[in-house]
């Protein structure tokens, strides 16, 4: 490996705990760099003569050397392909509950509105993970997060299987909504400092729009064709669960609370040379809290970014369904086809359109597939055609599949390292909270407007999550990020900038 790491517990370091921690572990794979490659780190040296000094690496360059690899040191590819499959099954556990709501429905004879708790309920899973997501990662690890997520959902799962009385399910819910909130925040948070992150999230994403494709699929078969209850889904899920929790314990096994404390105080001690200061007290690194955290304005306008973003997603996963059964008079399969189609697009776009991001640029691609978006949402709403409706929600769930993805290395690149897991985890627990309210606010209103409802909503949404997407620094160009982090610049920089231009233009004019 060529560099020391950004993120926490990710890397070889899990292994190799300094003297702050009396660990007399030793591991065979190093990661910190050599000396020539510490050399490296500070200057370039490619196209230079003899006659020439070197060239100092700009702050951007430096922290891209320093990131880690998919592919190295090689546990992390398999660490890698293990969080692929705990977002597929994220995916089939999320995508399934839509398929599924027009069969739970008659099954416990209940309203939208009750019915809709199923939406709130993992939301209070999603905000309990975000509130100990960091606590987890100071004691445990990685590892912890890999030992407790699947086992979560397992419990999860097996309750479901049962088909206890309704009121059971809302507080069952809670148990796979904090197994996806642990695993979101961190493996996002990790696989989001790696290089190439773009791509990486995309596949990452990309994963788990696999899985809430073919999760309504399998569900949806097995209910009109295999003519079985809702509930035997969670049967499957049950036995891939098993095998994810055995898979995650095996891979993130060395990947103790030890290294990440020890990788924190690496971290806190490269920030305090580089600005010229003494360490911390007796040369230890305070904990960044989430309390502390949660004072960067960053932190807030991209939590809720993910608010609104994930709850037009699973809004319209969640309701599409019904919408093509109750105004566009679809049949049962062809209506759950339908969602399928949208998590098929999701996916595709995911994965190809994490290849473009990254080198367009975080702010301006996700402006350009917003505004595609909202056009998108509009011809589904106002063409009253099932094929043209299949066909628009194909291409809506394409262009908003890089969104989440785009909004974590959004969050990577402007916040500390020190911040991630927290940050991101918070972030994810508010787009957990969309996943619940807005969904539940279609519901509820559907009960008394209709089902139509789900359009004008999802809209908004859509324009709200433009607005504030243009409030982040860094303007539109490629690398804006970056060097918004390294000039220090605040939320609102660039439309302050328009702002005040458009005042002068407005005044020349006067």
């Amino acid at each position: 490996m060529s560099a020391s790491v950004q993120f926490t517990a990710a890397s070889e370091v899990e292994t190799s705990v300094d003297q702050h921690h009396g660990s007399h572990h030793t591991d065979t794979t190093d990661v910190r760099p050599s000396d020539t490659e510490k050399h490296d780190l500070t200057t370039s040296t490619a196209n230079t003569t003899e006659d020439e000094a070197p060239v100092p690496l700009t702050e951007r360059e430096r922290h891209e050397a320093q990131l880690q690899k998919w592919n190295k040191p090689r546990v992390n590819l398999w660490r890698v392909l293990t969080t692929m499959y705990c977002f597929i099954l994220m995916g089939m556990n999320d995508g399934a509950l839509g398929a599924l709501i027009p069969y739970i429905e008659p099954y416990y004879n209940i309203s939208y509105t009750v019915l809709s708790l199923l939406f709130l309920a993992p939301f209070v899973g999603y905000l309990l993970a975000a509130l100990s997501n960091n606590l987890i990662h100071h004691h445990f690890g990685q590892r912890g997060i890999a030992f407790l997520a699947p086992l979560c959902r397992i419990l999860g799962y097996v309750a479901l299987s049962l088909h206890p009385p309704y009121p059971a399910l809302p507080v069952i819910m809670l148990f796979p909504g904090f197994g996806n909130g642990l695993e979101d925040s961190a493996w996002n948070a990790w696989i989001g400092n790696m290089q190439s992150a773009n791509e990486l999230l995309g596949f990452l994403h990309g994963a788990y729009g696999l899985g809430a494709t073919i999760g309504p699929l399998i569900a949806t078969t097995m209910v009109t064709h295999g003519n079985l209850p809702w509930y035997t889904y969670y049967y499957l899920m049950i036995g891939l669960s098993v095998v994810e929790w055995a898979l995650c314990v095996l891979t993130f096994w060395r990947a103790t609370g030890a290294a990440y404390r020890a990788h924190h105080q690496n971290l806190h001690d490269e920030a305090a040379a580089a600005a010229g200061e003494e360490p911390g007290e007796n040369g230890v690194a305070k904990r960044t809290t989430t309390r502390h955290v949660l004072k960067d304005p960053i932190v807030w306008l991209i939590a809720l970014f993910l608010l609104g973003y994930v709850g037009a997603e699973v809004s319209l996963g969640g309701w599409i369904t019904t919408f093509m059964l109750v105004v566009r008079k679809a049949n049962p399969f062809d209506a759950g086809l339908t969602v399928t189609f949208f998590w098929l697009g999701l996916t595709v776009g995911r994965v190809a359109l994490g290849f473009v991001t990254g080198r367009v640029g975080e702010k301006l691609a996700i402006s350009v597939y917003l505004v595609l978006s909202i056009a998108l949402q509009l011809l589904y709403w106002l063409v009253p055609s099932f094929v043209a409706s299949a066909v628009f929600v194909a291409f809506l769930g394409f262009f908003l599949g890089p969104l989440f993805p785009a909004a974590i290395v959004a969050a990577t690149k402007l916040l500390p390292s020190d911040y991630h897991v927290s940050a991101i985890g918070f972030a994810a627990a508010f787009g957990g909270g969309g996943a619940a309210i807005f969904p539940f606010a279609v519901g509820a209103i559907a009960q008394s407007k209709g089902v139509e409802v789900l359009q004008p909503i999802c809209l908004a949404i859509l324009g709200f999550i433009l607005v504030l997407w243009w409030f982040l620094p860094g303007g539109l160009r490629r690398g804006g990020l970056e060097r918004a982090r390294e000039n220090k610049e605040g939320v609102g920089h660039e439309v302050r900038r328009v702002w005040t231009w458009a005042k002068a233009k407005g005044g020349k004019t006067d």
